[in-house]
Formats: structure tokens, C-alpha cells, sequence
């Protein structure tokens, strides 16, 4: 079997292993996360390199820095333990074990039917707490319709961010492209925020993680264009058209398609930290979504998940004959 089967390989079997399991709680409480390893060394240096006396560009400096450093040890971590890994036997399973931490599509799962199910119930309250778990926005005043919109633009950003850019990344450049992806959105997670402390300080970050998501965001976008069946046509048109109001280069993509594929409207007006902010609408043309839009939402994303498997067996296929 090739390298190029063996990386394949593996990461079908590590979508296999997250779907079946996540992240279980019992593994979390001995060893923590992958994620969590990086996230806590950023926050010590963030604080020494980002002092308020600090100049703008001394922050600028010292944030990118930071920030190539952090991407780069990810992934040279990752490539020293992909290389052990051939000089072991059941090559793509030792793969699996690597690109396992950093693909979220249970997790994904469970957030949003953690929202569903109390809407279902007509349990707003609940349905609130459930949706500030996934979504920084304010759920105090959100409605029905708002917070099914704000798990359903959850659903649809964080589709690409958590298991199709990871993914995309894990087959170019293997279980280290996938670790260094997911650093760069750790980064751009933890530090580029649009506010006095990180606005130059996470800039690079910010920058960054919109390159890496180019791609996987349209990617995505086609895909839950691909789960509407007859309907993609006229769900490309909307993408085509709507994401590029989005605030950010690369969400509107899936999220537009999502909106598309459910025959309602996201984005628009919402609440961050007491301001509004007059987002435009997604597909404005169609109805706010209601509670039973987010169990509609999860079947395109089981969909979409068939398909990414799918597409992974087919290359597999066909690096074996190659």
C-alpha cells in the first residue's frame, strides 16, 4: 500500500472514530486535548507579549511570531509522529489515532441537537444556554427563530472550520497539515479578535486562517449544495451571490448553501457585547427558520458527511491503482 493510501486511509478510519466516539470524557480527564496543549501555552505568552504599553507594531510583531511559532511546532510535532508511525504495522491505524483529535463532527452533532431538542420542547430557556455554547453572540433576547439561525450559521461555518478544512489539509499534507490547520485556527480563535487588545497583536492570525479556509470553505458550500439533490443548481446561485456580504471571506460560503438548502434566511441583525451589528440576510428571500429547521439542518449535515466519506473512499480507490 502507497503512503499516499496508507494517509487515506487513515483518515477514514479517524472520521470513522470520532463519528462513533468524539472526544470520549473518560480520555479527556487523563491526557486533556490536543487543542487544549496549545491553547494554554498561548495564553501564558499572549499576556507577556501583549502588554498595553506595548506599541502597534511591536504587538504586530510579536503576535505573528507567536503565531508562526505555534503553527509550526504543531506541525512539526505531528510530522515527527507521522514519521514513527512507518516503522510500525497497521500503518493506517497508528494515521487514524493522529488525525483523530482534530476532526469535530460528533461534537458538531451534539451541539446542535443539544438546541434542537429543547426547541422541540418549546423550552426556550434551554434552548438559550444550549446555544451560548457554540455561538458568541448574546442568546438573552434571541427568539426561537433567533437561535435556531444562530445554530444553523454554527452548523454551517463550523462544518468547515471542524471537519472539512481539517480534512482538506489531512489529505494534502497528512496528519501534520492537519495539525498545523488546526493551530492556525486555534490561533485565530484564541487572539484575532476585533477589539483594542488583539486587533494588531492577532492580525496575522486572522489573515492566516482566512487563507487556510478558502478552499475548504467553498468546498463546503458545494457539498451542502450537493445534499439538496435536484436543488443544486439554484443553492449555487444563492451562495454565488450572498457570500460575499458576509462579514467574513469564507463563512458565508457554507453558510449561504445551508440557508439555501433549508429554504431559509440566516445572518442578518445581531447583538455582540451590546451592539448591534446589521449583518445582511443569506438567502432573505426565505422564511426564519424555526425548531424543526435545525433537525432538517443536522440531515444535510449527515449527508454531508456520506459524501465526504465517499469522496475519501474514491480517492483511496484511486491512489490504489495509481
Amino acid at each position: 500500500m502507497s503512503a499516499i493510501s496508507e494517509n487515506l486511509l487513515g483518515l477514514i478510519l479517524a472520521l470513522s472514530l470520532d463519528l462513533l466516539l468524539g472526544w470520549p470524557a473518560w480520555l479527556y480527564r487523563r491526557i486533556g486535548h490536543p487543542v487544549g496543549w496549545l491553547a494554554a501555552p498561548v495564553t501564558m505568552l499572549e499576556t507577556l507579549l501583549n502588554k498595553p504599553c506595548f506599541s502597534d507594531a511591536r504587538r504586530f510583531v510579536s503576535g505573528t511570531a507567536l503565531t508562526l511559532a505555534g503553527i509550526a511546532s504543531a506541525g512539526l510535532i505531528w510530522a515527527g509522529l507521522t514519521g514513527l508511525t512507518g516503522y510500525l504495522p497497521l500503518t493506517p491505524v497508528w494515521l487514524a489515532i493522529l488525525f483523530w483529535p482534530f476532526i469535530a463532527a460528533r461534537s458538531m452533532y451534539d451541539h446542535i441537537e443539544a438546541v434542537a431538542i429543547p426547541l422541540e420542547k418549546r423550552d426556550l430557556s434551554r434552548a438559550r444556554n444550549a446555544v451560548s455554547m457554540i455561538v458568541g453572540r448574546d442568546p438573552s433576547q434571541l427568539d426561537q427563530a433567533g437561535v435556531s439561525r444562530a445554530a444553523l450559521e454554527s452548523l454551517g461555518e463550523n462544518t468547515s472550520d471542524g471537519i472539512i478544512a481539517p480534512i482538506f489539509w489531512g489529505v494534502l499534507f497528512g496528519p501534520a497539515g492537519m495539525a498545523a490547520y488546526k493551530a492556525i485556527n486555534t490561533f485565530d480563535s484564541m487572539i484575532a479578535h476585533r477589539n483594542s487588545r488583539f486587533e494588531w497583536f492577532g492580525k496575522s492570525a486572522a489573515r492566516i486562517d482566512d487563507v487556510a479556509n478558502l478552499l475548504p470553505a467553498r468546498l463546503t458550500g458545494l457539498l451542502y449544495a450537493l445534499t439538496a439533490g435536484r436543488r443544486v443548481k439554484s443553492i449555487l446561485n444563492v451562495m454565488w451571490r450572498d457570500a460575499g456580504s458576509h462579514r467574513s471571506p469564507n463563512a458565508g460560503w457554507p453558510e449561504s448553501a445551508l440557508a439555501a438548502a433549508l429554504n431559509v434566511r440566516l445572518s442578518g441583525p445581531r447583538v455582540y457585547d451590546g451592539v448591534v451589528s446589521p449583518e445582511p440576510w443569506l438567502n432573505g428571500e426565505g422564511p426564519d427558520p424555526d425548531g424543526t429547521s435545525l433537525r432538517r439542518g443536522l440531515m444535510h449535515y449527515r449527508r454531508l458527511l456520506a459524501l465526504t466519506a465517499g469522496c475519501l473512499l474514491g480517492l483511496t480507490a484511486l491512489a490504489h491503482m495509481l
